[in-house]
């Protein structure tokens, strides 16, 4: 009797348990999203504690207490899994095993265990389109046996059109034809076939998801064999460090996984079933994309979908400035001067309704990033934006728009985007927003004992001042100013991640950029001036606005009809309606 009793007890238990833990999942994913403020770490720059000059895990767990001082409850890292470093760790050799460069898989799980000791989530990048020419998969499905376990991995042909050959021999004409990505095949004369298909590099060979409408023989549809076991390998990665502790997966280039997709039909379906998967064994985990699409992204099951430089259009009117390298690519954007620009002559229209609309469309079923920049592309700190007044207007925008906050590590003390750096791994000009966090002033900036000769890219702590060590002390700093920030975030509804956001100036009259956070009765009211000149704004009255947090000067003036925000040259402020 007693054994029944007992047994009837630990069964209610584990009915309980999966019920609480259930009940902390919706339609948007696990509750403790609502209140996440990511902080994404290139591995190999963030603090070195062997001494040859490259970032690793270590580096990164004896740096938790910084981070969690930041206010930040999760991080996001980069590839650490063994890599070719042909791409930045984005050459995948082994999923399941970390780059000896950053340690051990232990390592990894000594992170995630001290990470999850002071509150603070972690997630892993996958880059799930395509491995290094190196991993085994590939050899193995190279040699020609059809019975292979990875024979139908990759995508192979003996047959290619003649516009695809004028691609391969164009690309063979480039000064390094292996870091040129034109065209679409390689040709390798393999036992198993004379040319397969690449997503970037020629050392990326695309892993096999299938086409959504078959043209050729070779061409695969999406429930053939092959792609189907490559999903499953997807998902056996996934489990595989979900079950060491890891937090989520940011995937890289998401959209891009099913070939002749149009509309990314069976894209979206793929990430569907995963989403159902990841729902069912990991509930409390999460799915990020690089789709940078998030009316497309969020309904195919991701919690998170980033808007960026590429994809729907509006992030780049607002940072690139036309003579920055990311603003000459983005020329064609249909827009001139950027908006967080002491000239004062941006434009907010086309982010405005760009992100309107996909925050409308997906506000009850994920959420929406707006990153301070990424390994990627350009850091706000670049060119004429490049003082702390500045720099804190940017801030304050990244950190009071709704959708879960990511900051690139080092922007949080004004680190600089580095010009004109020689590419190292694949960067080309992305080194210059790849370098060395600056934790103190000195030749190699905290961040390694090596000689300054030896650091992964160069820094430039603008004669210290440029450093966690010197922001610390200073209580006008961009380091305390963001911690001020998200501390304001994380202490109301309202401002959180689930407030719901509106405009409430005019797109037409630019400067300055005015919104309303709003959620269980309270009202923020956020307004913006990067320019340089002394800007109004004239709102329906909301109320009596009280400075909650102001860099620079700026005052509220409540009306019977009206209200009028007023702000000095380069200010921005957060008012609490009252």
């Amino acid at each position: 009797m007693m054994k029944k009793i007992v047994l009837t007890v630990v069964l209610a238990l584990a009915i309980t348990g999966s019920v609480s833990a259930q009940s902390t999942v919706s339609a948007k994913g696990p509750a403790w999203l609502g209140n996440a403020v990511f902080y994404q770490i290139y591995p190999s720059s963030y603090m070195d504690t062997d001494g040859n000059g490259i970032g690793d895990l270590p580096g990164i767990t004896q740096k938790l207490d910084y981070i969690k001082s930041l206010g930040v409850n999760a991080i996001w890292l980069n590839p650490v899994f063994e890599s070719g470093w042909f791409d930045g760790g984005y050459d995948v050799i082994d999923f399941y095993k970390i780059d000896p460069r950053f340690g051990t898989n232990t390592d990894m799980v000594n992170l995630i265990r001290e990470a999850h000791k002071r509150g603070i989530k972690v997630c892993l990048d996958l880059v799930a389109g395509h491995t290094s020419n190196q991993c085994k998969w590939f050899k193995q499905s190279a040699n020609g046996d059809p019975n292979g376990h990875y024979a139908d991995y990759y995508i192979w042909t003996d047959t290619i059109s003649k516009l695809d050959k004028e691609e391969i021999a164009l690309r063979h004409q480039d000064p390094n034809p292996q870091s040129s990505t034109r065209g679409r095949y390689v040709e390798m004369d393999a036992p198993r076939a004379k040319y397969y298909e690449k997503n970037f590099f020629e050392c990326q060979p695309a892993l096999n998801y299938g086409f959504a409408h078959p043209e050729h023989s070779w061409e695969q549809p999406v429930m053939a064999p092959g792609p189907q076991a490559v999903r499953r390998e997807i998902r056996n990665i996934m489990s595989f460090w979900f079950d060491k502790g890891i937090d989520g997966f940011r995937v890289d280039m998401a959209s891009s996984l099913v070939k002749n997709d149009p509309g990314k039909v069976e894209t979206s379906r793929l990430w569907k079933e995963m989403r159902a998967w990841k729902d069912q064994y990991y509930p409390q985990c999460v799915l990020i994309s690089e789709w940078s699409d998030p009316a497309s992204a969020i309904p195919a099951g991701f919690n998170i979908d980033f808007m960026i430089h590429f994809g729907i259009k509006g992030y780049a009117s607002l940072f690139f400035a036309p003579d920055t390298p990311w603003g000459k690519s983005h020329r064609n954007d249909g827009y001139g001067e950027c908006y967080f620009d002491k000239k004062g002559k941006g434009e907010v229209k086309q982010f405005v309704d760009n992100f309107s609309d996909a925050y409308e469309r997906t506000k009850d079923i994920g959420y929406i990033a707006l990153p301070t920049a990424n390994h990627d592309y350009q850091r706000p700190n670049i060119g004429m934006r490049n003082t702390f007044d500045q720099l804190k207007v940017t801030m304050m925008f990244f950190l009071t728009m709704p959708g879960v906050p990511f900051i690139y590590y080092g922007d949080e003390i004004g680190m600089k985007y580095q010009m004109n750096l020689p590419g190292k791994e694949g960067s080309n000009d992305r080194a210059g927003t790849r370098t060395p966090m600056q934790w103190t002033p000195g030749l190699t900036a905290g961040f390694s004992s090596c000689s300054p000769a030896q650091l992964y890219f160069p820094v430039a702590t603008d004669n210290g001042r440029l450093t966690v060590s010197a922001q610390e002390k200073d209580k006008n700093s961009l380091l305390n100013f963001t911690r001020d920030l998200i501390a304001l975030r994380h202490s109301s509804p309202a401002l959180n991640n689930d407030g719901s956001w509106k405009l409430i100036s005019d797109v037409a009259k630019p400067y300055p950029m005015v919104y309303k956070r709003f959620a269980e009765g309270q009202t923020y009211v956020v307004a913006l001036n990067p320019g340089d000149k002394k800007v109004f704004a004239k709102i329906v009255h909301l109320g009596k606005g009280v400075v909650r947090l102001v860099s620079g000067k700026a005052s509220y003036r409540s009306g019977r009809n009206f209200d009028m925000i007023t702000l000095k040259g380069v200010s921005a402020a957060v008012f609490c309606i009252k």
